[in-house]
Formats: structure tokens, C-alpha cells, sequence
């Protein structure tokens, strides 16, 4: 039995969504039907961790990321659905189609979702995960190709609505796989059961997913790595830039203001998107990195009135194109794993350009230092690579509306 942790982003806009381990655009939604193209996490590989004998001396085979397209189709008696998934990561190569059916039940503050799939694997993709290859064999672990397959699997989720903006959600699951998988020398349960349990907090329930007319924020930074840590740096006992690698990242990030004076409260939610270059000062190959997260910012400061002033702290994903230095360092120090998928935080602090410089036109004109922090969740998730560290890199940045 494992047990994981999988951070829950939720965001469903006009035209892109983000379902935790998915994200994707809608080419076409209609009152009863959806088409949607979108990159997913493939939660299979061998463990990270406590590697079973059968496994021993085999090379890893690591979780994947899958191109897809998704339709499905709404009546009253349930919702159909399929899915066209390919392999986009380069590691199994592997396709994959899915049918099925699910049903959404209402009881008072209790929503129930039964579902039944069929998932139609072709040989690269099973022989993958489940295979042996020559090389690999043993006495006791003969060389094995599953060859195609299809695996059956029926689950049932349930979201309890606690409060206006609390939601409890869990689900459990089973899946038959099939029956070349089932005799594969290195699988030992011939059906897989899976359990979830956790808590959902929605923001704005009383507002649009994405409002029309909110004005386009930019914001470019700069900055350079620190051996501090980010709680340190929040709690203003560390600022050092004096590291050895000197590596520095630049970044542009485009935002628009999901929610504004949450409740009558100083409190706003911004989501961004932005893309990051790392300077890696010719330690490795400079590359780039790509990150998605929401943001609040808190203003109500005595002083606001004068110069505002906001405190913002962001969460959400980042995608590197190459493991930034600094992590691969630490990394290897402590001889643990990394990943080019991490949480990302985002802690901040910044004032009114213009309220400084008594240009009302510029009064949403901001200038600020922050911290741009990739972690793990301390080695807890496979989502995020099980990575116990991260890097932290300080910056400035200005940022303003269009």
C-alpha cells in the first residue's frame, strides 16, 4: 500500500481548465456536450522508495505526461465520455483510449458521482510499465511482454458541502487490469484498490470563474539565488544573494484579477502565468521554466490610504525544462530525488509606484521584492516528483495594468 499526496489546483474558465493533475483548453462546449484537448500526469512507475525485490535491478520507469483529447456528452441519464491519450514525455511512447459512463447524484449538501471505464492500452504502453526486458531477467524474473490490454475500472466520489466555501471530497476505486498485465512476473496485485480523502476551500462561489472586462496585469522580474530558506526570508532573517553559483532567473508573468475586495475585505486573488528564464552561468544549459499560480493580496495597512502597500503570497505549479541547477545541486548533496515538476510559492511585498511619486495614473504601477520558491511539499507527492527541497531565488519587479 502507498499513500501520496496530490496538491487539488481546481480552475474551470471559459476556455481553460485546470483539474489538479490536468490542464487543457476547450475547443468546443456546448449544453450537452464538451471537446477538450489537454496534458495529463500518468501516476505509474516504479516506487521511489522501499523498491521491492522483484523490481531490483531493473531501470526505473517513472511517471509520464499524456497529450490528450476528451469528449463527452451529457443527457439526463448520465454523461458518456472518451479519452485519446498519448504519450508526450518520450518514456513509454504508449497509447491509450478510455470509455465510460458516470452519473451525478444530488442528496441535500451530498453529491455522488458512480463511474464505470474502459481503458484500451496498446503493447508499447503496458510493456513499459509492466514488462521485463532481456536484460533485465533473472532466474526468478523471466523476460515478459504483456502485449496490449484492456483494464476495467469503476469508482465512486463524493464532495460534502460543509459551508458556503468548505468542501469535503473523497472517492475510492477499483481497477481490474488485464490479462496480460495480471501475469506479468513483477505485478502482485491483480486488482488495484485506491482510496482519497481531502479538503477543498472554493474562493468565489458567488463570482465568475474568469469575469469579462478585468484589466491585463504584467509584471517582469529579476533576480538571483539564495541559500536562504523561504520561511527565513518571509520572516526577515535572511536576504543573502551570496552564493556560490550565482545563477540568476528572469521572468515576465501575465495576470488577470479573479476576485477583488473578497467579502468588503482588503483581499484580492490574481491569477498568473508566466515563463521564467534561468541563467545558469555556463554551470549547465540555460533553459526555462514555465509557471501557473493564484495569488492573494492583503492592503488594508493604516497607511494604504497614503502609499498602498500589499502583501501578497501565491501557490500553485511549476514546470521546468530542465532541473534548475541549484535543485540538482542539493539535491545529489543529499543524495535525493528531483523533478521538473514542483509546488511553486510566491511570497511578496510591494508599494504604489505611483502613490510614491504622486502620479495618480500610476497609482497601479507597483514595485516590489519577492521570492520565486519551488518545493516538493516535502517528498510527499509523486505528482511533484516525491522531492524533499526546492530552490528559492530573490527578486524585484514592477509590475502594472494594462
Amino acid at each position: 500500500m502507498r499513500n501520496d499526496f496530490v496538491p487539488i489546483y481546481v480552475y474551470e474558465g471559459e476556455r481553460v481548465f485546470l483539474e489538479a493533475y490536468r490542464i487543457g483548453l476547450k475547443l468546443n462546449e456546448a449544453p450537452g456536450s464538451r471537446l477538450d484537448v489537454f496534458l495529463g500526469y500518468r501516476f505509474e512507475g516504479f516506487p521511489y522508495d522501499r523498491i521491492p525485490a522483484s523490481l531490483a535491478g531493473m531501470a526505473n520507469r517513472g511517471p509520464g505526461v499524456d497529450l490528450g483529447l476528451g469528449y463527452q456528452q451529457r443527457k439526463p441519464w448520465g454523461t458518456l465520455f472518451g479519452e485519446v491519450l498519448r504519450d508526450a514525455a518520450g518514456g513509454s511512447n504508449g497509447t491509450e483510449v478510455r470509455v465510460g459512463y458516470r452519473y451525478d447524484w444530488a442528496i441535500d449538501n451530498l453529491r455522488l458521482q458512480p463511474q464505470f471505464s474502459l481503458a484500451a492500452r496498446d503493447a508499447n504502453l503496458n510493456d513499459y510499465y509492466y514488462g521485463v526486458r532481456p536484460s533485465e531477467a533473472t532466474a526468478t524474473r523471466p523476460a515478459y511482454a504483456p502485449g496490449s490490454g484492456v483494464n476495467a475500472e469503476f469508482g465512486l466520489s463524493a464532495v460534502y458541502r460543509l459551508s458556503e466555501r468548505w468542501r469535503l471530497i473523497g472517492g475510492v476505486s477499483a481497477k481490474r487490469l488485464s490479462s496480460g498485465v495480471r501475469a506479468s512476473p513483477i505485478v502482485e496485485d491483480r486488482t488495484q484498490l485506491a482510496g482519497l480523502l481531502g479538503l477543498a476551500y472554493d474562493f468565489s462561489p458567488d463570482h465568475d470563474a474568469w469575469p469579462e472586462g478585468r484589466p491585463l496585469i504584467v509584471k517582469v522580474l529579476h533576480g538571483k539565488s539564495t541559500d536562504c530558506d523561504v520561511a527565513k526570508i518571509m520572516l526577515l532573517q535572511c536576504f543573502s544573494t551570496g552564493t556560490v553559483d550565482q545563477t540568476r532567473v528572469t521572468s515576465i508573468e501575465l495576470g488577470r484579477p479573479f476576485i477583488e475586495r473578497l467579502n468588503g475585505w482588503p483581499l484580492d486573488f490574481v491569477g498568473y502565468l508566466g515563463i521564467l528564464h534561468h541563467n545558469e552561468r555556463g554551470l549547465q544549459e540555460d533553459s526555462w521554466q514555465l509557471n501557473a499560480y493564484m495569488k492573494a493580496y492583503y492592503y488594508g495597512f493604516p497607511w494604504s490610504e497614503r502609499v498602498r502597500t500589499r502583501l501578497g503570497f501565491g501557490a500553485g505549479i511549476s514546470y521546468a525544462q530542465r532541473v534548475p541547477f541549484v535543485e540538482m545541486r542539493d539535491q545529489l548533496a543529499r543524495g535525493r530525488s528531483s523533478s521538473r515538476l514542483l509546488n511553486y510559492l510566491d511570497p511578496s511585498i510591494d508599494v504604489s509606484l505611483g502613490d510614491l511619486m504622486g502620479a495618480r495614473s500610476m497609482r497601479d504601477t507597483y514595485l516590489g521584492l519577492g521570492v520565486s520558491h519551488r518545493s516538493g511539499i516535502f517528498g510527499t507527492s509523486r505528482l511533484l516528483g516525491n522531492v524533499n527541497g526546492g530552490s528559492n531565488y530573490i527578486y524585484s519587479y514592477v509590475e502594472w495594468r494594462m
